[in-house]
């Protein structure tokens, strides 16, 4: 079977709720890979993906801090298997020259190989079967904006009327149901701070892009 590298390009919010699209494309090639996740992964990676520390380290984190402390690497990620329209993964690691390969919900592992910048790979059967072609336009979900924001900032109701949609490589097609336009520089700082003290990381992304462009 051929072995076909992947380059994460993409994370939406999915069809259901809870849910997110987290879109693998071919590094040489035009298919793209679309795998559900829930809302902890996909966190998990956008944070990575964004360079948003925690103040503690999150569950992946742990993980990699547990490996470094053990001199257990992880060189890459395969996607080996689909059934039943679930994806299986599994991580290659090396300790002390010894090979291993463990089992791993396709997220996590993912989520695992952004922090350890591994290589993610796939076969060419599972893309013939499950990859798909999308256009720029398909690949990331597109919001109106809500432009009734009351001026008293409600972190809660604002991270519950919010999405996020994160496109990697390229500059995204921001859309959030946020009008981050009405709030001054420092109400965006104080809503960035107590949004990372409640680990809301997809949130604070937005508000953190809103600041980057105002500051630049």
């Amino acid at each position: 079977m051929g072995r076909v590298k992947l380059i994460i390009s993409g994370l939406s919010t999915g069809q259901s709720s809870g849910s997110y699209t987290l879109i693998l494309s071919e590094e040489q090639g035009k298919r793209k890979l679309p795998i559900v996740i829930g809302s902890f992964e996909a966190q998990a990676i956008a944070i990575e993906i964004e360079k948003i520390a925690p103040f503690r380290p999150m569950t992946h984190d742990l993980f990699v801090n547990f490996c470094k402390a053990f001199d257990i690497i992880v060189h890459e990620v395969v996607i080996f298997n689909l059934h039943e329209g679930v994806f299986h993964a599994k991580l290659i690691c090396e300790q002390l020259g010894e090979i291993r390969e463990i089992d791993a919900r396709t997220s996590d592992a993912i989520a695992i190989a952004v922090r350890f910048k591994c290589p993610i790979f796939t076969f060419s059967e599972i893309m013939d079967i499950a990859g798909i072609d999308l256009n720029d336009d398909d690949e990331l979900d597109e919001y109106d904006e809500d432009d009734d924001i009351d001026s008293e900032i409600d972190i809660d109701e604002l991270m519950l009327n919010s999405d996020m949609d994160i496109e990697v490589g390229s500059e995204p097609k921001k859309s959030s149901a946020t009008n981050f336009s009405k709030f001054s520089l420092q109400q965006l700082n104080d809503l960035l701070e107590k949004a990372i003290e409640q680990e809301e990381y997809s949130f604070a992304v937005q508000i953190r892009d809103e600041i980057n462009k105002r500051t630049k």
